[in-house]
């Protein structure tokens, strides 16, 4: 399926590894034009090298701590500077670390406040006027399935993530005369470090392996494995679309059928 991306510009947040990379790749494979960012200079730069490598498009590194409104503003505005336009956002950072509500101080509140809830916040307020003016626009936001089934021992992420389902939302209904769509992805089980240090911590706190915590996992999984982070990538690549033109306010679980509500 042709998803018409070739030559729209896509900014992907957190992409040197994990779902953000595996974002960007599947939009550059759909000849999109890319612009990557991460906190981490030299794993950013190697992950544009192979990407374009890979899929033969133009793709952008820029340093940039999404948590910083000056760092979003240069982005966005070099962005503009270098394409003239921006087409799609995909709205991807870390996780915060895992613990129980007595485990987390107002520290760490505000961390995860700061890099999951206003990284969103800055970046839809940066890109919206571009796309505005150019009647046409794709915000999506990776968030998680613990949005709709809240995970025990996450509740900095369970929090701040349903946030910015709400945020969506709210913001999907304020720009969609613009031509702008605003959705939400929410991933389960997906095989990237992430996963694993959860994984690590969950059997620290219970005193078995990784790989028994693993286990256990998968054996709550109907489909019976982790997901791969390419599964959830062809997903916000037709989000990115026009032929998505009419979904807009979504919160889409791809979690491989683990949650247990209707919706």
């Amino acid at each position: 399926m042709d998803l018409g991306l070739s030559d729209r510009v896509a900014i992907v947040g957190g992409a040197s590894r994990g779902l953000g990379r595996a974002c960007a790749e599947a939009l550059a494979l759909e000849d999109a034009r890319v612009v990557i960012c991460s906190r981490d200079s030299g794993a950013l730069e190697a992950a544009a090298r192979e990407i374009s490598d890979r899929t033969n498009t133009e793709v952008v590194p820029i340093v940039c701590d999404q948590r910083n409104a000056e760092d979003v503003e240069r982005m966005v505005d070099a962005t503009l500077a270098r394409f003239g336009r921006i087409d799609i956002l995909v709205n991807n950072t870390g996780g915060p670390p895992p613990g129980r509500f007595l485990d987390h101080e107002d520290d760490a509140w505000r961390a995860a406040f700061e890099g999951l809830l206003m990284s969103v916040v800055r970046l839809c307020w940066a890109v919206i006027p571009a796309m505005r003016e150019r009647g046409r626009g794709r915000i999506v936001t990776n968030t998680s399935f613990t949005v709709k089934e809240p995970a025990e021992g996450l509740i900095l992420s369970n929090a701040l993530r349903s946030a910015v389902v709400a945020l969506s939302k709210t913001l999907s209904r304020e720009v969609a005369a613009d031509g702008i769509t605003v959705n939400c992805v929410c991933p389960g089980a997906f095989d990237t470090e992430r996963l694993g240090a959860i994984f690590e911590a969950q059997a620290a706190a219970s005193g078995r392996s990784a790989d028994e915590v693993r286990a256990d996992w998968v054996a709550r999984i109907p489909i019976g494995r982790i997901s791969r982070p390419d599964e959830l990538a062809s997903l916000v690549a037709y989000l990115a679309s026009d032929r998505a033109a009419s979904i807009t306010g979504a919160c889409l679980p791809i979690e491989g059928g683990m949650l247990h509500g209707l919706f």
